[in-house]
């Protein structure tokens, strides 16, 4: 079940954390979603003298010209802009703050006219909901794509006990579902709104780009694997190719995909999580909750979806980094916080169990606890985690070196 018994060829097996923010060499870097099965190897971020890829960036990000930036923005958009009312942007979005801020300036701003687009969370928290709806009262369109419950919570289980990636359903249906439904409206411009190359993923330095990457939407190969099983077995578990359809990338699609532009907004404008928040407090109904999300410190992170800090905490298990590290280590970056109370809030915060929806959790993974449990166990790192009596403990921490 575990991939534990390939971590001795990993390089990064030995724990180092950068020295400037709390990230560690254990995140791991972005990956082929339908390519992942139980017994790969992701690739895992790396240090450069102690400091991280992320942080690198930051540098780098204070020399930019935004102003030059913006204006390549601009020509983009306006090599794209329609007369006619119909749709000259998609952009994929949850109603979160990020989605808010990015929706409000392309559209009030620039003068576009997008659609958004919006693959459904696994279960909806209410204020999840809210939130979605008061974006779209901003004065949006949005396609609400909700996948078959059945299927979707048969792949979910697949996902977390072969390779304790809950998520990856989603994040399949929601990446896959934008460049179909752009080829579908004919509309050539879609724009994303995640910094992934803040946060240290998508590869060196000098890879950092404004477009995204078109050949991950495409696929011609067979070879395809959902929750860690191949897409020939899953009719085992009553899972046919016709339910299988909404996650699979494009195929015999590589013509049409010329023609799109695909685009990272951070890279043209300068902004963070917490100025989005901000942003989307003072320009729409977006509401956080009264108490901060489980696993970080902070009350604007995971608000739509049930199984959000489920996620990360399965990030915890697997990397022994959670949601607050991830959280923590941004904001030093971005200078709200200094690394030393990064690394409280790390120590404090990190790896909380996902206590408030766990029963929910457990009735959508038709489990038990211990169930659940042998799983979450099962795919500890022999590196990361060790049993002092009956307790699991890391074997090192940030703050342990601090």
């Amino acid at each position: 079940m575990s991939s534990n018994k390939n971590l001795s060829k990993d390089p990064t097996s030995k724990i180092i954390f950068c020295n400037k923010c709390v990230e560690s060499n254990q995140r791991f870097m972005g990956s082929i979603q339908h390519l992942e099965t139980k017994d790969n190897i992701k690739q895992r971020t790396s240090l450069n003298e102690g400091v991280c890829g992320a942080c690198k960036y930051f540098e780098e990000k204070k020399k930019i010209n935004w102003e030059e930036r913006e204006k390549e923005l601009i020509e983009i958009l306006d090599k794209y802009r329609k007369n006619d009312g119909s749709y000259d942007v998609l952009l994929p979005g949850s109603g979160g703050k990020d989605s808010i801020y990015l929706s409000h300036v392309l559209k009030y701003k620039y003068k576009m006219n997008p659609l958004t687009v919006t693959w459904a969370p696994h279960i909806y928290t209410d204020i999840g909901w809210h939130n979605f709806q008061a974006w779209q009262k901003m004065g949006l369109d949005n396609e609400l794509h909700t996948p078959n419950p059945l299927v979707h919570r048969k792949l979910t289980k697949l996902a977390f006990v072969n390779i304790l990636h809950p998520f990856q359903p989603f994040v399949l249906g929601q990446f896959n579902l934008a460049p179909k439904l752009a080829l579908e409206k004919k509309i050539n411009l879609i724009i994303y709104g995640d910094a992934y190359f803040e946060k240290g993923v998508g590869g060196n330095l000098y890879n950092i780009s404004g477009h995204v990457n078109k050949a991950l939407f495409h696929s011609n190969t067979e070879d395809l694997y959902f929750g860690g099983v191949h897409i020939n077995d899953l009719e085992r578990y009553n899972i046919t190719k016709n339910d299988i359809h909404p996650y699979l990338p494009l195929k015999n699609k590589e013509q049409e995909i010329q023609k799109l532009t695909v685009l990272n907004l951070p890279f043209y404008i300068n902004y963070n999580p917490q100025s989005n928040f901000y942003f989307a407090s003072e320009n729409s109904d977006f509401k956080v909750n009264p108490y901060r999300s489980e696993g970080t410190y902070t009350k604007y992170s995971s608000l739509d979806d049930k199984l959000d800090n489920l996620h990360f905490y399965t990030w915890f298990i697997k990397t022994g980094r959670g949601r607050a590290t991830e959280d923590a280590a941004l904001e030093v970056r971005n200078g709200i916080i200094t690394r030393q109370e990064a690394v409280a809030l790390v120590k404090k915060y990190d790896g909380e169990f996902p206590k408030k929806y766990f029963k929910e959790i457990l009735e959508y993974l038709n489990m038990n606890q211990k169930e659940f449990e042998k799983v979450i166990n099962s795919f500890r790192p022999k590196h990361i985690w060790k049993k002092n009596t009956n307790k699991w403990e890391l074997k090192q921490a940030v703050w342990m070196n601090n």
